[in-house]
């Protein structure tokens, strides 16, 4: 929820962009930063732990960059010349679902950084979980619920752990060891910035779903 608080200033920080957009259809935005954000995830996919490795994470960085950029922009120019709709409003948290899983699962399906592969695919579900709590309690009336690890947070702890993952594909750095009892219980010997990566968003997905399950299971029964 921390980065969430970044969003005003971002959005100033675009708005010398916006101001040349008045022709642009933010759906194309959004289309376009799919293929960015595809790219990104077979590099993710496919990065090694050497240094081909290490400039494929920088490519990937590079691309969730643009990917970002754009998934920001299209809400921006939206909102600046009265574009607003709800298709766009739609096919803007659509393609936002189908981005954070996909970025999750591109990293757990990577044999070279991922050991217990099932992990990318439990931290797509508990994010995918956390988010339908907030989408959820606007079906039943309540506002939306932003509470928890917010895309935002997640967004950045991916940035971060591309990054020195990267470091660690051009220095050859070996896993962090984790102690046997935590070992004996996920199934991996060690850590590192990629396999971070999926800890903190599974972890932030379950305090998430449980954070904003909570908060609407108050408001329902406050208000009856």
């Amino acid at each position: 929820m921390a980065f969430e608080k970044a969003r005003t200033w971002h959005t100033k920080l675009l708005k010398p962009i916006v101001d040349r957009m008045s022709n642009v259809d933010p759906a194309t935005l959004t289309w376009i930063s799919v293929l960015f954000a595809a790219g990104c995830c077979y590099l993710l996919a496919t990065a090694g732990r050497d240094s081909d490795g290490g400039w494929r994470l920088i490519g990937a960085f590079a691309l969730l960059f643009i990917a970002a950029e754009l998934d920001a922009l299209d809400g921006a120019v939206a909102r600046a010349y009265d574009k607003v709709s709800k298709y766009g409003d739609w096919l803007d948290h659509t393609i936002d679902r189908l981005v954070d899983l996909s970025l999750l699962i591109a990293i757990g399906i990577n044999t070279a950084w991922i050991s217990v592969h099932w992990l990318g695919w439990a931290a797509a579900t508990m994010t995918l979980l956390g988010s339908y709590m907030g989408t959820q309690a606007q079906s039943v009336g309540l506002g939306r619920n932003y509470g928890g690890f917010s895309r935002a947070d997640r967004l950045v702890t991916t940035f971060v752990g591309i990054f020195l993952a990267a470091i660690m594909a051009f220095q050859g750095t070996s896993d962090i060891a984790v102690p046997d009892a935590i070992s004996s219980l996920v199934g991996f010997d060690g850590i590192n910035a990629l396999s971070a990566v999926l800890v903190i968003s599974l972890l932030g997905g379950i305090w998430t779903f449980l954070t904003r399950a909570s908060t609407s299971r108050k408001e329902l029964l406050d208000g009856e």
